[in-house]
């Protein structure tokens, strides 16, 4: 089985109100590097009611978040945060309250999967306990690959929420605990994904361990405010012209987005999030990919499910 293995990158971030360095994109230019006032000014923080690009959902947002579009997004994710180029959004969600380049700052990270409409027949047969334990054989033979490429490992802590699906609103959160060697403090992922049509728009939090109570709290109000549009929601499926994806919901809990792949995942795609890092990138279809669909194989021949961030 053809596997491929990109590591993850990472670049940390230290910052205080005082300066931003090295804001300048060729670091060779003679410009003087931006503070932190100035490159917050710089970036458009959009209010209310949103339209995601491509009119695929709306952000209703309240008075305590704001939206920065795909450029802004990014403009923060990699100058602001000191993440690597690249990362296609549909734009951000931030907290209204909280600098984004303070140790206490957090935002949402959104995108959008369009695998075709995700059927969540397995939603109520998830043996949570036997899939962590699958995701962390899992992340143990990713950090093979890790270490050759000279990163730290990165192991899976556990569930800092267990996933829980609602089937009427075709909404599933959960959220995992992460810990890179070496690091003193444990990274959250908290994940939401909201089942449309085509697809599955993805919301990741981006925040340290010691935030998951306040983010587990206001991610409850990001779930709520976060809708697709009409003719693209989960009920507008049409069975006999619509794409049906090949994974359920144990899959995208498990890892994300390799189903465009191939059934067996010849790439497992990862966002995970630990601080004000953003570990975007590519990681081999691990075992525990195999046993996953193994298992949902045996369990219903006839129905093919599997799904970043990381």
């Amino acid at each position: 089985m053809r596997r491929i293995l990109t590591a993850l990158f990472c670049l940390s971030l230290s910052l205080t109100a005082a300066a931003l360095p090295a804001m300048a994109a060729d670091p060779a230019a003679s410009a003087p590097p931006q503070s932190a006032q100035q490159f917050l000014a710089a970036l458009t923080f959009r209010e209310g009611q949103i339209k995601l690009p491509g009119d695929i959902a709306t952000l209703d947002l309240p008075s305590s978040f704001r939206y920065l579009d795909p450029a802004d997004a990014e403009k923060l994710i990699t100058d602001g945060w000191g993440n690597p180029p690249g990362a296609k959004t549909l734009g951000m969600i931030v907290p209204a309250d909280v600098n984004p380049l303070s140790a206490a700052g957090w935002g949402v990270v959104v995108t959008y999967d369009k695998d075709g409409h995700v059927k969540d027949d397995d939603a109520d047969k998830i043996n949570y306990a036997d899939l962590l334990k699958d995701m962390k054989e899992g992340m143990d033979e990713n950090n093979k690959a890790r270490k050759e490429q000279g990163y730290a490992a990165m192991s899976l802590v556990g569930w800092a929420e267990q996933p829980s699906y609602d089937k009427g609103q075709h909404k599933l959160y959960w959220a995992k605990e992460l810990h890179t060697d070496g690091s003193q403090e444990n990274g959250l992922n908290y994940n939401i994904r909201v089942l449309g049509r085509e697809g599955v728009l993805v919301l990741n939090a981006v925040a340290g361990m010691d935030q998951i109570a306040q983010v587990k709290q206001e991610m409850k109000k990001v779930t709520a405010f976060t809708e697709f549009t009409p003719g693209n929601r989960y009920t507008d499926f049409n069975a006999g012209t619509d794409k049906v994806a090949e994974y359920g919901i144990a899959a995208l809990v498990a890892g994300g987005i390799a189903a465009k792949l191939g059934f067996f995942g010849k790439i497992f795609a990862l966002l995970l999030a630990f601080k004000k890092i953003i570990l975007i990138g590519l990681a081999a279809a691990g075992s525990w990919v195999y046993k996953l669909l193994g298992r949902k194989k045996e369990e219903k021949a006839a129905t093919v499910d599997l799904s970043k961030p990381e």
